[in-house]
């Protein structure tokens, strides 16, 4: 639909809007789309048609997310640079450069409080970029705050040779250890790294067959699914503070006809999307 409204542009990210489910039963009707021109257009899906258009960036966009409320829009490109949007106006009322000459791989919103970090704001959000940095910040939009909470940099040896390109760099928020988030990308060892926002440190490392190629994690139970490179889904479940022994938790998957380039947990947690090149395959996950 997305690709259909619009000719002659690449979509290259989008989003749907984080509204409540109306008393009738269907869900948001707008999506947020991102395109090769650095244009972003908002639409709505139940009327099929396209109700706004801006051009916040210069370069093609790659990340693009709503705030938890849905009254702004973050968007990130391949030049480095965020920018803060409304969909009701139409304005961009703020750009970071703070990662500015590597492109946004990861833009992510969760609600959280100000006093859980001591800084104002209403959430945190998160900007990742292919050079493997995070920046964590808090804000809130309405009141024209936006403040640096974390920066993080994760190292990594030189390129191999013969590898086109290296793997993304993703970090997803914990919705199970709240503070918490987890990173995966091209670094020393193949892992994911729980990373604590009030510790300032890494807490917790799992060991991974390869380097991720991409990463979601279930808002209703403490698992997380990583996709390869190598055709591979696994499923695994993640360390807690009440338990530890994790390791015995892995399920292993085969199945998709190239990398596995997409996982994304349902709302629900009972069903996981994932997608290589030409398949998209849905499973739907039982026990607890």
């Amino acid at each position: 639909l997305v690709s259909a409204l619009v000719a002659l542009q690449s979509c290259q990210c989008l989003a749907w809007e984080p509204r409540p489910i109306v008393a009738w039963g269907a869900e948001s009707q707008h999506v947020v789309a991102g395109y090769s021109d650095g244009t972003i257009r908002v639409f709505n899906i139940s009327r099929t048609e396209m109700e706004l258009k801006i051009q916040p960036h210069a370069a093609a966009l790659t990340a693009i997310a709503y705030s938890t409320d849905g009254e702004m829009i973050l968007s990130g490109g391949k030049d480095g640079l965020v920018a803060v949007s409304s969909p009701h106006t139409g304005m961009t009322l703020r750009v970071l450069s703070d990662h500015k000459g590597s492109p946004i791989t990861i833009l992510q919103c969760t609600r959280k409080q100000y006093h859980d970090f001591g800084v104002e704001g209403s959430e945190l959000w998160l900007a990742t970029s292919s050079d493997r940095r995070v920046s964590v910040w808090a804000s809130d939009w309405l009141k024209d705050k936006c403040e640096l909470l974390d920066w993080l940099s994760f190292p990594a040896p030189a390129s191999p040779e013969g590898l086109n390109s290296l793997p993304p760099s993703l970090a997803a928020f914990c919705p199970w250890e709240p503070g918490t988030l987890v990173y995966v990308g091209f670094g020393m060892q193949k892992e994911a790294l729980f990373y604590s926002l009030r510790k300032k440190q890494v807490v917790e490392k799992i060991s991974l067959p390869y380097f991720a190629t991409s990463l979601s994690l279930s808002p209703a139970a403490c698992f997380m699914a990583v996709g390869f490179g190598e055709r591979l889904l696994r499923l695994l479940r993640c360390p807690t503070s009440d338990v530890q022994d994790y390791t015995s938790d892995v399920q292993d998957y085969a199945g998709h006809d190239d990398a596995v380039h997409l996982c994304c947990f349902a709302p629900s947690g009972h069903h996981l999307l994932t997608a290589s090149h030409s398949a998209v395959l849905l499973w739907e996950l039982t026990g607890g």
